[in-house]
């Protein structure tokens, strides 16, 4: 992977933590759903949510492009836990840009940081805003707050004692974002069905039942949403990637090892290591570029789907020549190229899934032809 480690950017400390801490319990967070607590509060200590940025005087900076770079990092070691530090970072990445400054004074510092852990339920809002779904939860107002109700099947990086960032729909008005504490007043925690991997990302069912969310929650009302989903939706996209570009490397790692001891035969196979990793390279380049565009809001949202879709297209590419490359080693369970495999799917479903990063970008080409054509 890329590697700009600098004396104010400690990825040299993160690699060091997550091989001392993280490698070691892979397969336990894969095969027995162990969440890995300690070494996300360690992580966040060295500014893993953040990009590795310094704190301001009064909040945390936010480096979006160094903040893919340690995405990517522990996802080449964990593709369920970069999936963990994209939840993380992203909902720090929402709470630095609310244009409430009640919200963003009262959780950012401790989500940035990680001392409150948090989980981002947008999947359904952001379906919806495509024409996929319906939305499945509404509010109502309540004074300068709001009482959410409605069902989320499944939100990640969520419990009692984390936060989670959701939006809800206000018949007649439009929209909100609003910041939710896992052991608020009538809000249930539900297990979920298991899945064939990503169990140790603390995965739950989330049932509103008239939750009120004070006004130093709401990070967007309805006539802010429109600006504000607009603000973070570049950041978002990108973070994801960054688990694609981790689960790639991962792979890439693996058909070079297999090819040290196999590569008279593995050599008539698609998807060598050289190529895929030339392929990341050229992603890995463009994501760092449209990394500072959406630093200031300016990234436009077109390139950065078509990015995120070619992440996906990759992470597959790359994890099937993986398991192909190892063998029937890469049939074990247990075996790093199996557990890459599920994790390639995942990043190729997670909300954006790519049918529908391929429906945006469709719909954006089509509209784009309609007003040259004007």
């Amino acid at each position: 992977m890329s590697h700009t480690a600098t004396p104010d950017f400690p990825l040299d400390a993160i690699a060091a933590l997550t091989r001392t801490e993280l490698l070691p319990l892979a397969n336990a967070i894969d095969q027995e759903g162990f969440y890995p607590l300690a070494y996300l509060r360690q992580l966040g200590a060295l500014g893993g949510f953040r990009g590795g940025a310094a704190h301001t005087s009064d909040a945390p900076d936010f480096d979006l492009a160094r903040q893919i770079e340690i995405t990517e990092h522990v996802g080449s070691v964990c593709g369920s836990t970069a999936f963990l530090v994209w939840c993380q970072s992203t909902c720090a990445w929402y709470l630095l840009h609310t244009p409430n400054e009640a919200a963003r004074r009262r959780y950012v510092e401790r989500v940035a940081d990680g001392e409150l852990l948090a989980g981002t339920g947008m999947s359904n809002t952001v379906k919806h805003l495509a024409g996929i779904e319906k939305i499945l939860l509404t509010a109502k107002h309540d004074g300068d707050g709001y009482v959410v109700d409605g069902i989320l099947p499944w939100v990640s990086n969520v419990g009692a004692d984390h936060l989670v960032v959701v939006a809800a729909e206000v018949p007649g008005e439009g929209y909100i974002m609003v910041a939710v504490e896992g052991g608020a007043s009538h809000l249930e925690l539900h297990p979920c069905p298991a899945f064939s991997g990503m169990e140790g990302t603390q995965t739950l069912n989330l049932r509103f039942r008239g939750v009120s969310v004070a006004a130093d929650s709401v990070l967007a009302h309805p006539h802010q949403f429109a600006h504000y989903l607009q603000r973070i939706k570049a950041g978002f996209l990108l973070g994801q990637a960054a688990m694609g570009f981790g689960v790639t490397a991962g792979c890439i790692r693996t058909i070079h090892d297999s090819n040290a001891f196999s590569a008279h035969v593995n050599a008539f196979l698609d998807g060598q290591d050289n190529e895929l990793a030339a392929e990341l390279a050229t992603l890995r380049t463009q994501a760092a570029a449209l990394a500072a565009q959406a630093q200031t809001g300016l990234a436009p949202i077109l390139p950065v789907l078509e990015l995120r879709a070619r992440t996906s297209e990759l992470t597959l590419k790359a994890a099937n020549s993986a398991v192909l490359h190892a063998g029937a080693k890469g049939y074990q369970r247990r075996h790093p190229a199996q557990r890459r495999l599920r994790e390639a799917v995942f990043v190729a479903i997670v909300t954006p899934a790519l049918k529908h990063l391929r429906k945006e970008i469709h719909d954006l080409r089509h509209q784009r032809h309609q007003a040259e054509a004007a």
